[in-house]
């Protein structure tokens, strides 16, 4: 599971989680911290990664789009990296079960 972190997510939480998320990289790593969100889709749909993300504009990408690539959307509100990542660990089963899926194209999680 190759998880690309949009902008607006900690550029340390691919060090964080490579454990169980090997080859994740944060959107600073492929030199899109300034693209829009249709250069940071195209990014993944063509490497082969899930976007994870707090912004609500990927969601309406995926109604659009389709998939790949398929979006995790973060839906709290102010939080630390920390929980972040806690997040993402504790439900490491069903973003497993997510990313597998073929009939969907996005998760949200609270």
């Amino acid at each position: 599971m190759r998880l690309l972190f949009d902008q607006n997510l900690s550029p340390r939480l691919p060090g964080k989680l490579a454990g169980i998320f090997p080859d994740s990289i944060h959107v600073r790593d492929a030199e899109l911290q300034r693209a829009d969100d249709s250069e940071v889709w195209q990014y993944a749909r063509e490497y082969g990664f899930t976007i994870v993300t707090k912004d609500s504009d990927f969601r309406q990408l995926s109604f659009l789009n389709g998939h790949p690539p398929k979006v995790i959307w973060i839906r709290r509100g102010n939080c630390s990296t920390d929980e972040i990542e806690s997040i993402l660990q504790q439900f490491f089963a069903d973003l497993a079960a997510f990313i597998a899926d073929p009939s969907v194209s996005y998760l949200a999680m609270a």
